[in-house]
Order: structure tokens, then C-alpha cells, then sequence
């Protein structure tokens, strides 16, 4: 019994070491694999330099300029109203059509207007013939005064009379070319040159003088462009601006186009807006295309001058942390360094840089977010294939070797 009761104990023994073991080489295989995983999945694996592309920067010249949001509107824009009431007859131009400085655009109904004249012409016949009649009479009685034939009031009567009929004929002269102009108001022209708009009235509608409200009539070309630059904006290009200072006024359409017509500052207000801390501006453009049209969102591009000396780098190469905006550049021994620089506007796709760079700088641009200061770096030029890395050193292969043997 004693014998067999300790051949259990050696057996329960057996079991329990045999299950430690077990647990030992479980975490000791976890462990393995935790420490292979401690290698990021973007980083190569040691002793291989990092494939990134550079650029090699130069100093360069860019425009001191400023961009805002602008809007189109035409240079004359007109409200087309009638000067005479009455019945509208037709419309004398099509909708949307460019028209012409005194080309007829509607027709009012023009017999009142007429008859009018008519009964005016008629009036100042009756007073062209009552005032002969009135020098008649004056000179016959100037006659008889001489010969003391009437008496002095008499005559002052007549030659009364006489200046009387002269002023009531210079009212009827009047009152003719007022008629004549009103019937000339029945034909509605357009004043400038431009595109007419919608007709708001239909045929046969009874309109009012200088209430109805036509149409209307934009002038095209030239076309002006609305826009304001804050104080911020302004300090960057050297202050308020006017017409000597701007040498240039650049559109940017909706598509990133530039316009291809340059324009001209022909509006710069005297102060600075209190509400809205901006100064109000305004530029002329060429469209003998029509292709902007009033109402239209663009950008405006505004340019004072050059700046000299400074760096063009990719916007992607450019980071932004606490301390501001950093690049990597590569030193002598390909290795990644971080440096500070002070940044200036976009240009396209690349910052301005201001200061931090020197000229030969190459600023790595790609792969960013895979580098750290001192990172082992492969360079290659933009859109060329990376070299090939160097193999590890023999002591990391054997290395390599002896932990698969020993596993």
C-alpha cells in the first residue's frame, strides 16, 4: 500500500511539472512574437534606408499678391422704362439678344400721342394769326397817335395786346415740341450698348409712365468685378491699396482657369469699412466674348510687386505642429532632419517659403508620415523608381539565422 501510494504521488508530481513547462514555452512563444512585432509594419526592417523622393530647392521670385472672392456685374446696368403712358403694341427686339445704343426696342401706342401733336400744331397756327393781327393793330394806331387822331391809352391797349399774342405763341411753340417728343417716346430705345433681358410685359398691357419697368439692358464689355480685402490681407501686400499701387488684376473662374483678359483696378475705396474690416474694391475686364456674365462668383488675384528670394515646396512636404511649419531635409549622411520654416501663401500646389531653407536644400516630399529625425533615407528624384536598398549586414543576418535555428 505504501509502495503504491507513493508511485501516485510521483505520477501527480510528473503532471504538475509537465503543465508548468507547458505555460513556459506558451509565453515564451508569445513573447517571441510580441518582440517581432515590435518592428512598425511602415518602417524597414533595420539596416535598410527608407525610399523617399527629394527636391532640390532654389531660390526663386514670386508675385506679391493677395486673392479674394469677387463677383461679376456690367459696367452700365440699365432699367429700360417708358417716358409716355399707354397700350404696349409690340416688342421690337429678342429676348437675350445684344442691341444697340438707340435701336428700337418697344412700340406704345402712338395716335394719342398724335392727336396730341396735331391739336398742339393746330394752336399755334391760331396764335401765329392773332398775333399778326395784334402788330396789325399796334402799327395802325402808332399812325393815328402820331397824328393825335386817338388818345395814348388807346395805343398802350394794343401794343399790350401784341406782346400779350407773342408770349401765348412761344406757349404754343412749346407745347408743339413737347408733342413731338412724347410721340417720340412711343418708340422705346435702348441708351447703351448691351444684352437686353426679359420682357416683363406682354403685348397689349397698359403701362405707366416711368413706373412700368420694361426690361433691362447690361453692358458686358467692359465688365467690372466686386471684391474686398481685410486688413490682414492687405498688411501681406503692403497696405491699402489704390490705382498706382496695383500693377495687376487677375481672374480665377469657377472651373481654376485663369481669365485670359488681365484687368484694371478702377475702384479702391477711401476707408476702410468699420463693420467689416475690409477695403472695397473694384476691377474692369475685356469681354468681347461674353464669357463672364453678371452675377458671377469668381476669385480676384491682386498684384503689387515681387518678392525675391525665396523657396517653392510642395504642400505635402510641408507640416504644421506646435512649433509651426517644418520640412525634412536630408543631410551628408542620408538622414532625415527636421527643420523649422516660416511659410508664406500658396502658390498652385506649392507653399512659399520664406526663411529656413538654404539654397541646395533637398526637402524630402514624400513618405512623410514614415519619418522620424535621423531616419536612414534612400533619395530619389520625383516619379523615378527608388534604388534598391542595401542588404543587411552579415552580423544581423547570422543573427537572423541562429533565431531560426533555435526555433
Amino acid at each position: 500500500m505504501a509502495v503504491a501510494r507513493y508511485k501516485n504521488k510521483l505520477r501527480d508530481l510528473s503532471a504538475i511539472i509537465y503543465s508548468k513547462a507547458t505555460i513556459a514555452l506558451i509565453i515564451s512563444a508569445v513573447l517571441g512574437a510580441c518582440g517581432k512585432n515590435d518592428q512598425a509594419p511602415d518602417q524597414p526592417p533595420g539596416g535598410m534606408a527608407l525610399p523617399v523622393s527629394i527636391i532640390e530647392v532654389k531660390p526663386t521670385s514670386v508675385p506679391i499678391s493677395a486673392e479674394a472672392v469677387a463677383q461679376t456685374e456690367g459696367a452700365k446696368e440699365v432699367e429700360i422704362r417708358p417716358r409716355v403712358g399707354g397700350i404696349l403694341l409690340r416688342r421690337l427686339y429678342d429676348e437675350g439678344a445684344a442691341v444697340k445704343a438707340g435701336q428700337p426696342m418697344f412700340l406704345i401706342d402712338p395716335v394719342p400721342y398724335q392727336n396730341a401733336l396735331a391739336q398742339a400744331k393746330a394752336q399755334l397756327a391760331e396764335q401765329k394769326a392773332r398775333i399778326v393781327q395784334t402788330e396789325r393793330e399796334e402799327n395802325r394806331l402808332r399812325d393815328l397817335l402820331d397824328t393825335q387822331a386817338i388818345s395814348q391809352r388807346e395805343y398802350d391797349n394794343a401794343a399790350s395786346d401784341n406782346a400779350i399774342a407773342t408770349a401765348a405763341l412761344q406757349q404754343a411753340e412749346v407745347r408743339v415740341r413737347d408733342a413731338e417728343l412724347n410721340l417720340s417716346y412711343t418708340t422705346v430705345t435702348a441708351p447703351v450698348n448691351g444684352i437686353s433681358g426679359r420682357f416683363q410685359f406682354s403685348e397689349g398691357a397698359l403701362v405707366e409712365a416711368y413706373n412700368s419697368l420694361l426690361t433691362t439692358l447690361v453692358q458686358l464689355s467692359p465688365i467690372w468685378v466686386r471684391f474686398s480685402l481685410s486688413d490682414n490681407e492687405l498688411a501681406q501686400i503692403g497696405g491699402p491699396l489704390n490705382e498706382q499701387r496695383v500693377k495687376l488684376v487677375t481672374l480665377i473662374l469657377a472651373d481654376g482657369t485663369e481669365y485670359e483678359k488681365a484687368g484694371e483696378l478702377n475702384f479702391a475705396a477711401s476707408k476702410i469699412d468699420p463693420t467689416l474690416g475690409t477695403q472695397q474694391l473694384r476691377a474692369t475686364f475685356d469681354n468681347p466674348d461674353q464669357r463672364l456674365l453678371p452675377g458671377q462668383f469668381v476669385r480676384a488675384r491682386v498684384t503689387t510687386g515681387q518678392r525675391d528670394g525665396v523657396f517653392l515646396v510642395p504642400q505635402v512636404a510641408v507640416q504644421t505642429s506646435d512649433l509651426g511649419k517644418n520640412v525634412y531635409v536630408i543631410n551628408e549622411k542620408n538622414e532625415a532632419t527636421i527643420r523649422t520654416v516660416t511659410a508664406g501663401r500658396w502658390i498652385g500646389k506649392d507653399w512659399v517659403i520664406l526663411d529656413g531653407l538654404k539654397p541646395g536644400d533637398k526637402v524630402i516630399v514624400d513618405n512623410i508620415i514614415k519619418l522620424r529625425p535621423g531616419t536612414l533615407v534612400s533619395p530619389h528624384a520625383p516619379g523615378e523608381a527608388p534604388a534598391e536598398s542595401p542588404a543587411p549586414p552579415k552580423a544581423d543576418q547570422q543573427a537572423s539565422g541562429q533565431r531560426h535555428e533555435s526555433s
